[in-house]
Protein backbone atom coordinates (compact mmCIF):
# COMPACT_ATOMS: atom_id res chain seq x y z
CA UNK A 1 0.00 0.00 0.00
CA UNK A 2 2.99 2.07 -1.47
CA UNK A 3 -0.07 5.22 -2.00
CA UNK A 4 -2.13 4.42 1.09
CA UNK A 5 -3.57 6.57 3.12
CA UNK A 6 -4.60 6.47 6.97
CA UNK A 7 -8.36 7.16 7.85
CA UNK A 8 -9.75 6.41 11.27
CA UNK A 9 -13.37 5.73 12.02
CA UNK A 10 -15.36 6.44 15.36
CA UNK A 11 -17.76 3.82 15.89
CA UNK A 12 -20.67 3.96 18.23
CA UNK A 13 -22.89 1.30 19.44
CA UNK A 14 -26.55 1.66 18.15
CA UNK A 15 -27.91 1.17 21.37
CA UNK A 16 -26.66 1.69 25.11
CA UNK A 17 -25.45 -1.20 26.89
CA UNK A 18 -24.22 -3.56 23.74
CA UNK A 19 -21.15 -4.12 24.92
CA UNK A 20 -22.16 -4.81 28.55
CA UNK A 21 -25.40 -7.23 27.25
CA UNK A 22 -24.91 -8.31 23.58
CA UNK A 23 -27.63 -10.75 22.45
CA UNK A 24 -26.57 -13.81 20.94
CA UNK A 25 -26.73 -12.48 17.61
CA UNK A 26 -25.16 -9.65 18.46
CA UNK A 27 -22.51 -11.03 20.23
CA UNK A 28 -22.21 -13.05 16.55
CA UNK A 29 -22.09 -9.93 14.65
CA UNK A 30 -19.17 -8.84 17.23
CA UNK A 31 -17.07 -11.41 16.85
CA UNK A 32 -17.44 -11.55 12.94
CA UNK A 33 -16.31 -7.77 13.60
CA UNK A 34 -13.26 -8.65 15.66
CA UNK A 35 -12.34 -11.25 12.57
CA UNK A 36 -12.56 -8.59 9.92
CA UNK A 37 -10.43 -6.48 11.72
CA UNK A 38 -7.51 -9.10 12.66
CA UNK A 39 -7.92 -9.61 9.44
CA UNK A 40 -7.12 -6.49 8.00
CA UNK A 41 -4.37 -6.59 10.23
CA UNK A 42 -2.91 -9.55 9.09
CA UNK A 43 -3.07 -7.82 5.26
CA UNK A 44 -0.88 -5.11 6.65
CA UNK A 45 -4.40 -2.07 6.37
CA UNK A 46 -5.13 -2.16 9.78
CA UNK A 47 -2.88 0.37 12.13
CA UNK A 48 -4.82 0.00 15.20
CA UNK A 49 -8.09 -1.00 16.51
CA UNK A 50 -10.24 -0.96 19.85
CA UNK A 51 -13.02 0.27 22.11
CA UNK A 52 -13.12 2.68 25.00
CA UNK A 53 -13.38 1.05 28.42
CA UNK A 54 -16.74 2.97 29.32
CA UNK A 55 -18.40 0.80 25.91
CA UNK A 56 -19.23 4.46 24.39
CA UNK A 57 -16.55 4.51 20.78
CA UNK A 58 -14.35 2.34 19.39
CA UNK A 59 -11.30 3.53 17.20
CA UNK A 60 -10.24 1.95 13.78
CA UNK A 61 -7.42 3.90 12.24
CA UNK A 62 -6.28 1.89 8.79
CA UNK A 63 -4.72 2.84 5.17
CA UNK A 64 -6.54 2.98 2.06
CA UNK A 65 -5.41 4.04 -1.28
CA UNK A 66 -9.01 6.38 -1.89
CA UNK A 67 -11.53 7.68 0.19
CA UNK A 68 -13.78 5.52 -1.38
CA UNK A 69 -11.91 2.02 -0.80
CA UNK A 70 -11.52 3.95 3.14
CA UNK A 71 -15.96 3.94 2.70
CA UNK A 72 -15.80 0.42 1.26
CA UNK A 73 -13.47 -0.56 4.26
CA UNK A 74 -15.82 0.91 6.42
CA UNK A 75 -19.32 -0.73 4.94
CA UNK A 76 -17.93 -3.77 4.93
CA UNK A 77 -17.34 -3.79 8.74
CA UNK A 78 -19.84 -6.34 10.01
CA UNK A 79 -20.74 -4.03 13.13
CA UNK A 80 -21.49 -1.29 10.45
CA UNK A 81 -23.11 -3.33 7.71
CA UNK A 82 -25.44 -5.39 10.40
CA UNK A 83 -26.65 -2.36 12.06
CA UNK A 84 -24.88 -2.93 15.51
CA UNK A 85 -21.95 0.08 15.19
CA UNK A 86 -22.84 3.61 13.31
CA UNK A 87 -19.34 4.81 11.76
CA UNK A 88 -17.90 8.61 11.48
CA UNK A 89 -15.13 8.45 8.69
CA UNK A 90 -12.42 11.15 8.70
CA UNK A 91 -8.79 11.72 6.81
CA UNK A 92 -5.96 10.83 9.37
CA UNK A 93 -2.40 11.61 9.54
CA UNK A 94 -0.29 9.20 12.30
CA UNK A 95 2.50 11.65 13.62
CA UNK A 96 3.68 9.69 16.25
CA UNK A 97 3.91 6.08 16.90
CA UNK A 98 5.40 3.48 19.12
CA UNK A 99 7.42 1.24 16.72
CA UNK A 100 8.90 -1.70 18.73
Amino acid sequence: MANSSAFIYFLRPSREGLAETPTPEEEARLEEHFEYLRSRLEEGRLILAGPCLDGTIGVVIFRAETEEDARQFVEDDPAVSHGLMTAQLHRFRVSLMETD
